[in-house]
Order: structure tokens, then C-alpha cells, then sequence
């Protein structure tokens, strides 16, 4: 390794001036931190929190299923019950207690000060935080949904779910998936462009990786469950039928939709879980990890896989052998690329000594369960073996193997292995007793549920009769979930006794472990950034504690007098710039707050209330946004690093983190578009009456006229490009912002009006609910359009953007050039593909 650029270490003053800079708030004004580890903090807590109360549904469903003709709990209560215990676990607390660990550990592993947008990872949490307590106490006033976590239509249309259950479960779930694409968006800049100088890909850590992948993945399948929210809705709201077979539509075209989502979604949630264990088993094992370019190429498999998997659990439905044979195989493939990862554990413990301390154990747990439940995944795989068990407690044993040996067992871990960073130790005796009694309760309570699904009983039953001999399985069941529970509560009351999280730190390295997130000091971020030329640095170099403690690396002070952190290239990490990142405040406190009332206001019908809460988010994101584009202090355009290295204190366009975050939202909103394609095209080969006679389709004169103001829209896009170029005077630069947002406005009022005049309704047909859901995706993204135009020329008009190379005008082209392509593709779909086919 190279040595550190100052060779003695630094001026005290500096540290102090860089720990005042860096304090996080203190007592109640704490909500309005954005430091990443406690915000990380508050996502893992509240993340826990759900998962324990979604443990105690689950207890009193095996309370009302110990014995037969049970009536400890009705049909409809049980319903709820089931379905809050599934929705909770997956979207309240399997997804957002990943995120909350890669905003927690990622950037002490990366070498960073922080994520790139911390008010994002702080307002990502808010509207979780927010929206996730509400819906959970909708189960106290009998507001709770009771179609089951996955909602199949036709049972969750308004016809059979007449309530707003379901209402609180389409919004409310939508909404917290978009908080989640906020988290991702946040993870992957932070991982591309912030790592330490010197950390190339090839020497990031396996977690770090497994981040990436998780947030790639994120923005890639939650769109697919975003839409079928929204479709779902429009259908309970207004009538338009897309899941309504009598009217060309096709229940089935929600499952395809749900489980595109749902089938990456356990590898969204197995893949920073498996990152976990990497870490943990080589630091206990006290050696590298065996296999790392393996893993690595194993995860990113595992990532690409899961997307050809969500027919998976459809080989019921009737679809062609063709397509169950590609899917059985891929469902079988799948399972390859993680039995490299078992093989590299089991090798690197193997390879050193392993110390069986309470983390130790519980990722043996894991490795054993999730070797089962991947047994269990290849006979499921098996279309004959499938139809056979499908439906059945089988398959609730398999994804309860998968999920919870595969998930909590690393959590669990994880949480023993990495409070010494914060806190003092937990306590070793307790953690040990903890793993017993969940592993031996978890034991008892899925691995008699084989047996009960190959007897034949069935899921989503509140009760059975006594004839059928299930009882005794099912007493087992229920006996072994409340030993789980038992180990529960001991890490939760080992918790509650020592884990105090100290801005003084915690008890350090106790591990000796190699990795860069143990170098944080009293403010949650490292002195200084050092140059790593190795995956595990504080083994290669054991000095390098000290010398990033005495800021002998790079940027040991505060060269602009703000919170900063080092920009570094994607591939190599080499220093690019500095990123000036913001402090503690309220706008994204109010601007989360107010999305979730809008979200869940609207499911209530309280439209007025909905429309102030979104305003008053709009006016939070505005304030948040304002001061985006702030100028160099005076003579600090370029600042010194460290060993005569010089980078500039600001980037824009398409090496800057804003872009690379509107390329990233771009992504998200593409795969929801095409996810909007694939819906169109799956309701034209499967509906008898697709079209519409010809008399009620649009004229193409009024897709003719659309394109052309589009294009025209894309004239007034370069036009503003070539003027900031040049210099022109920023109110024509203004005036061409406006003008390029009433274009966009006038191209979707011209095509919902030429269908409209054709006398075609959303309400008739799913043909017609089609051809009006694509409007409805142009309307979403030119409302967002037009409010960054409008936020662009008010801060042209204000002087906030002199000089070429300010980001925002960049970034909000680059968004409306989406715009654009978006609305042609649409005309395309919807005009052109009935005429040619």
C-alpha cells in the first residue's frame, strides 16, 4: 500500500473543526439528522418493529390453527390478520431492513462520509416511517385488508372487497415502493462514485456488491407491482377494467405483474443477506474470503436469474408446456449460482479457525435452513411435483425456510457482529441461547409443515375439521412458533439492556476485522479517506486505524467549511471532486410527511386533505431543492486533497451524482413503461374482443399532431441547451422552459382528446382502460416535467443558475428527453400496433 500523503499527522484544530461540522443533532431535534448511520439507525429500529409485531400475527394465526374447528379467531379477522402478517414482513420489514443496512454500513465500507444524497435516505425513511404505522393500524379499526398479501384479483375488486382495505393496501403499498426506489437510487451513486481512492470494483467488499445488486434490482422490478397498483385502483375507483374478464380483461395479468416483482423480491431480500454472511464468516474465520470473483459473478447470476423466475408460481394456471418447461428450468438454474456461495462459506471456514461466537452461530443456522429450503425450491421447481403441493403448506414451509433461514438468521447475526461499532458488545450467553431457541422453534414449527402440505392441507384456511388428522401436526406448528418467538424476545431484551448507540462511539474492532466500516470515530465519520490497494485494508495495513484517526489521508479538514466527501471515478475510484453534502433540517421531515398524507388521504377519499398535504410537499421539495446548485466559496473552485492532489468543488452533467441519479430514475421509469407494454400486448393475445370496432378508434391525424408538437417540444429541449452553452440571457433561457413544458401539456391533451372524441371510455373495455393508461403514465411524468421546468426557469429568473456548467438544467433536459421518447413510444403502441397488426 502506498503511503498516506501527509506524513505527519494533522493540526488538532482541524478534527475539532470537522467533528463541529459533522455533530448530528441532539434530543428531539434528532428527526431532522441526515447523517447516514442514524438515519440507518432509526430504519433498522423501525424495521424490527414491524417485524415484531408481524411475528405476533403470525402466533395468532397458530393459535387459531393448534386444533381443529378452532374459533379463537373468525374467517374475517384471520383474513386480516394473514394478510397484514405477509404485507408487513415483505414490504414493511424484509425490504426496508436491507436498505436500512446499506444506508447504516455502506458508506463506512466504501471509505465515504456519507451517502451523496442524505436528505433522500432521510425523507426515503420519513414516508416509510409515516406510512408504514398508519397502514399497520388500520388492523385496530377493522380497516385492515383481508385479500392475502399478494391481493389477486377478481377477490380484491370492489365487487368482493367492497371496504377501503384493499384501497389502504394498493396506495399504501405503492407508495412505500416508491420510498424504496428513493433508497436505491441513494445506493447505487453512493457505491459508483464515492468509494475511497484506490477501491476499485474489484476490491469492494461482498456486501458492498450485494448492495448494488439489491438496488439495481430494486429499480428494475418494483415499477412491475408499482403499476399493478395503480391498475388495480383505477379499476376499484373508476371501473376501468383491466382484470375483468367479461370486458377484455384478465385477472391473470395481475399475477404476471405481481410476481415479475415478486419472485426478484426474495433475492432482493436473500442477496445483502448472503452479503452479510460473506462478511461475518471470513472476519470469524479470521482468513480472505475463499472465492470472491466467484461470489461476486454468483450474485450477479442470482440477480439476473431471479427476473425469469416469477412464472414460477404460476405453473397452475393453465400457460403453455413450452413456457412451464423454460421456467421450471430457469427455477432450477437459479439455484446454481447460490450453491457457490454455500460451497465459498464453507470453504473459508474450512480455510482458517472459526470463532463460535453468537454471530458464528447463527450464520451456521443460516447456511443449514437455507440449504433445505433450496432443496425444497429445486422439487417446486418440478411442474409435476408443483401442481401436486401448490397451494398447500408445503410451499408455506419452503418460502418460510427460504425467507427466514435465508434473511433473519444473517439479521441476527449481523446485529451481534456489528453493535460493537455503535455500542457496547451484546451479550454472548444470551446470544447463543437466543440461536437455540429459534433455531430448534423455527425447526419445529415449517419442518412438520411438509408433512401437513403433503397430506393436503391447504393455505389460507382459518380452520379444519378434526376428521382430516391434521391436528397434530399443526399443535407441533403452533408449539415451535412460540419457542421461536421465546429467542425473539432474548435478543430483543439483550437489546433493550446494552445497546446504547454513542456519538462517543461504541467498543470498536473487537472482531479485528478487515474492513473500512470500523475506522468511524466520535461523529459517525472517518478523519480522513484513505487509499486501499486491498479487500480487507485494515489486515494489509494494521497501522491504517491510526493514520486515518491522525488525518494523514485524504481530505482530513473541511476545505469549503461544509459536510463534504470525495467523488471518485466508477471503475478505478480514482479522485474526481468533492461533493459539498447538506446538514440536519426539515424540508425532507415535511416533504415525506406530506406524501404520505396525499398517499393515504387519497385512499379515504378526503380529496381537498389530500390535495394540501401534496402541496405542502411540493413547497417542502422546493425549499430542499433551492439551494441545489450553491457557488464555490470564493477561491475554493478547486481544493487540495491531500498529496498535491487538486479537485474541483463542483461537477455537473454527466460526471456528477445528480446526473448519474436522473439516469438511475430514468431506468425506474422505463421498466414501469414497460411494464405498461408488456400489459397492452398480454391483454391483446389473450382477449377475444381486443378492439374496438374501427368507428371508436382515435383518427391518426390526432397522433400525427401529438408527435409533432412532441417534436417540437424536442426543439425547445436542445434550444435550451445551446443557450446555456452560450450564454443567452436567462429570461429567454426562462421563456423557453415554459414554452417546452406547454408543448409537452398540449401533445397529451391532443391524444386523450382524439380518443375522447371518438366517444371510447375507460370504463368499457380493457382496450379502452389500456389506451387511457397510457395517458395516464405520459400525464405522470409531464406533471413531474413541468414542475422541474418551472423550478429551472424560476431559478433562471433568479439568478441561481449562472455560468454553463450549472447541474439542474442539465438534469431536468435529460428528464424531459425521457418525456418526449415516452409519449412517442405511447403513440407508437396504441395507434400504430392495431393498424399493422
Amino acid at each position: 500500500m502506498t503511503n498516506p500523503p501527509h506524513d505527519a499527522p494533522r493540526p488538532a484544530g482541524e478534527a475539532e473543526t470537522l467533528k463541529g461540522i459533522w455533530q448530528p443533532p441532539k434530543g428531539w431535534r434528532a428527526i431532522t439528522a441526515v447523517n447516514n448511520q442514524q438515519i440507518g439507525l432509526f430504519y433498522a429500529g423501525t424495521a424490527l418493529l414491524f417485524f415484531l409485531a408481524a411475528g405476533v400475527l403470525a402466533l395468532l394465526m397458530r393459535l387459531q390453527l393448534a386444533v381443529p374447528s378452532n374459533t379463537f379467531l373468525d374467517q374475517q379477522t384471520y383474513n386480516q390478520i394473514f394478510t397484514m402478517h405477509g404485507t408487513v414482513m415483505m414490504f414493511l420489514f424484509a425490504v426496508p431492513i436491507v436498505e436500512a443496512l446499506g444506508v447504516m454500513l455502506v458508506p463506512g465500507m466504501i471509505g465515504a462520509r456519507d451517502l451523496p444524497f442524505p436528505r433522500l435516505s432521510a425523507y426515503a425513511f420519513w414516508a416509510y416511517f409515516i406510512g408504514g404505522i398508519v397502514f399497520f393500524c388500520t388492523l385496530f379499526f377493522d380497516l385492515a385488508p383481508n385479500g392475502g398479501w399478494f391481493m389477486y384479483p377478481p377477490l380484491t375488486g370492489m365487487e368482493h372487497s367492497p371496504g377501503v382495505g384493499a384501497d389502504f393496501w394498493l396506495l399504501g403499498i405503492g407508495f412505500i415502493e416508491i420510498s424504496a426506489i428513493a433508497g436505491a437510487i441513494e445506493i447505487i451513486v453512493g457505491i459508483l462514485l464515492t468509494r475511497a481512492p484506490g477501491m476499485t470494483l474489484a476490491r469492494m467488499p461482498v456486501f458492498v456488491w450485494t448492495q448494488l445488486i439489491f438496488a439495481a434490482m430494486i429499480i428494475f422490478a418494483f415499477p412491475a407491482i408499482i403499476l399493478a397498483t395503480m391498475l388495480l385502483e383505477l379499476e376499484r375507483a373508476f371501473g376501468w377494467p383491466f382484470f375483468q374478464a367479461a370486458k377484455g380483461g384478465d385477472a391473470l395479468l395481475w399475477q404476471h405483474l405481481f410476481w415479475f416483482f415478486g419472485h426478484p423480491e426474495v433475492y432482493i431480500i436473500f442477496l445483502p443477506a448472503a452479503g452479510l454472511v460473506s462478511m461475518i464468516v471470513a472476519t470469524m474465520a479470521r482468513t480472505p474470503l475463499v472465492g470472491y470473483h466467484l461470489i461476486v459473478v454468483a450474485l450477479i447470476a442470482t440477480g439476473f436469474f431471479s427476473f425469469g423466475l416469477w412464472v414460477h408460481h404460476m405453473f397452475t394456471t393453465g400457460i403453455p408446456p413450452v413456457s412451464l418447461a423454460f421456467f421450471s428450468a430457469a427455477s432450477m438454474a437459479v439455484s446454481l449460482p447460490s450453491g457457490i456461495q454455500v460451497f465459498a462459506w464453507i470453504a473459508t471456514m474450512a480455510n482458517g479457525r472459526l470463532q463460535f461466537t453468537a454471530a458464528s452461530l447463527f450464520i451456521l443456522g443460516f447456511v443449514f435452513l437455507f440449504t433445505l429450503g433450496g432443496l425444497t425450491g429445486v422439487m417446486l421447481a418440478m411442474v409435476p411435483f408443483d401442481w401436486q403441493v401448490h397451494d398447500t403448506y408445503f410451499v408455506v414451509a419452503h418460502f418460510h425456510y427460504v425467507l427466514i433461514g435465508g434473511m433473519v438468521f444473517p439479521l441476527f447475526a449481523a446485529i451481534y457482529y456489528w453493535a460493537p461499532m455503535l455500542s457496547e458488545p451484546l451479550s454472548e450467553k444470551l446470544g447463543k441461547f437466543a440461536f437455540w431457541l429459534m433455531f430448534l422453534g423455527f425447526n419445529g414449527t415449517f419442518l412438520p409443515m411438509h408433512l401437513t402440505g403433503l397430506v393436503g392441507m391447504p393455505r389460507r384456511v382459518h380452520t379444519y375439521p378434526e376428521a382430516l388428522n391434521w391436528g397434530g401436526l399443526n399443535l407441533i406448528s403452533t408449539v415451535g412458533a412460540f419457542v421461536f418467538a421465546a429467542g425473539v424476545l432474548v435478543v430483543v431484551y439483550d437489546l433493550a439492556r446494552r445497546f446504547r448507540p454513542s456519538l462517543s462511539g461504541g467498543a470498536g474492532n473487537i472482531w479485528r476485522a478487515g474492513t473500512l466500516e470500523w475506522l468511524a470515530n466520535d461523529t459517525f465519520v472517518p478523519r480522513s479517506i484513505p487509499r486501499v490497494d486491498s479487500r480487507d485494508p485494515l489486515w494489509t495495513r494494521p497501522e491504517l486505524a491510526e493514520e486515518v484517526d491522525e488525518g494523514r489521508w485524504f481530505l482530513p479538514n473541511a476545505p469549503t467549511g461544509t459536510r463534504e466527501t470525495l467523488v471518485t471515478s466508477p471503475v478505478e475510484a480514482e479522485p474526481r471532486a468533492i461533493i459539498r453534502l447538506p446538514g440536519p433540517g426539515y424540508a425532507h421531515l415535511i416533504a415525506a410527511a406530506g406524501t404520505a398524507g396525499f398517499f393515504l388521504l387519497l385512499t379515504v377519499k378526503y380529496v381537498l386533505l389530500a390535495t394540501v398535504c401534496g402541496v405542502f410537499a411540493l413547497v417542502a421539495f422546493i425549499v430542499w431543492m433551492w439551494p441545489s446548485d450553491p457557488q464555490a466559496p470564493p477561491g475554493k473552485t478547486t481544493v487540495e486533497i491531500g498529496g498535491d492532489v487538486k479537485v474541483p468543488t463542483y461537477v455537473a452533467g454527466p460526471g456528477s451524482h445528480s446526473w448519474m441519479a436522473i439516469v438511475i430514475l430514468l431506468c425506474a421509469a422505463a421498466s414501469l413503461y414497460l411494464s405498461y407494454i408488456f400489459s397492452y400486448l398480454y391483454l391483446w393475445t389473450t382477449s377475444p374482443t381486443w378492439l374496438p370496432p374501427a368507428a371508436s378508434r382515435a383518427d391518426p391525424v390526432w397522433a400525427i399532431a401529438a408527435a409533432v408538437v412532441l417534436l417540437i417540444a424536442a426543439a425547445g429541449l436542445y434550444a435550451t441547451e445551446r443557450g446555456a452553452r452560450s450564454g443567452r440571457r436567462r429570461q429567454a433561457s426562462a421563456v423557453l422552459w415554459i414554452l417546452t413544458s406547454a408543448c409537452v401539456i398540449a401533445a397529451l391533451a391532443t391524444e386523450v382528446y382524439g380518443h375522447w372524441q371518438t366517444g371510447l371510455r375507460p370504463d368499457q373495455s380493457g382496450y379502452a382502460a389500456m389506451v387511457y393508461m397510457a395517458s395516464v403514465l405520459q400525464a405522470q411524468v409531464v406533471v413531474a416535467f413541468i414542475i422541474m421546468a418551472g423550478f429551472t426557469a424560476a431559478k433562471l429568473l433568479a439568478g441561481r443558475l449562472e455560468g454553463p456548467d450549472r447541474a439542474t438544467p442539465r438534469n431536468v433536459g435529460l428528464f424531459g428527453k425521457f418525456v418526449i421518447g415516452q409519449g412517442l413510444v405511447g403513440l407508437l403502441l396504441v395507434h400504430g400496433f392495431p393498424a399493422v397488426i
